[in-house]
């Protein structure tokens, strides 16, 4: 039966989007609306699944667990990012200047370039 609910729930999302296209002479507005409206019959349906069901407990404990997250403060995330740009900008530098460093070691082995 589950099958059933989900295929079901596919047919009308297909459906609310071929109405999209088959009615392109009709106002955008309308054409919106409809595939909106034949995305939350689709939802509905699929939600009375069993993986539907799944689905909706685990956006539950999701949200639950976003709830419990300590977002940084504002002075945090700029200290945090200034630091991250001054390292790339450090590490840039570093790799910029070795990688000069074994092209003139390459250049000096091989006698090329000179």
């Amino acid at each position: 039966m589950d099958t059933a609910k989900l295929v079901l729930a596919a047919a009308v999302l297909i459906g609310g989007i071929a109405g999209y296209y088959f009615f392109e002479n009709e106002s955008i507005l309308l054409r919106v609306a409809g595939l909106l409206v034949a995305l939350i019959i689709g939802a509905v349906i699929a939600f009375q699944s069993m993986q539907g069901q799944m689905l909706w407990h685990f956006i539950q404990g999701s949200r639950v667990e976003v709830r419990k997250v300590i977002w940084p403060t504002r002075q945090e995330t700029l200290q945090t990012t200034l630091t991250v740009l001054v390292f790339t900008l450090i590490l840039g530098i570093f790799f910029w200047v070795l990688d000069l460093v074994l092209l003139w070691g390459t250049r000096l082995l091989t006698g090329q370039g000179g």
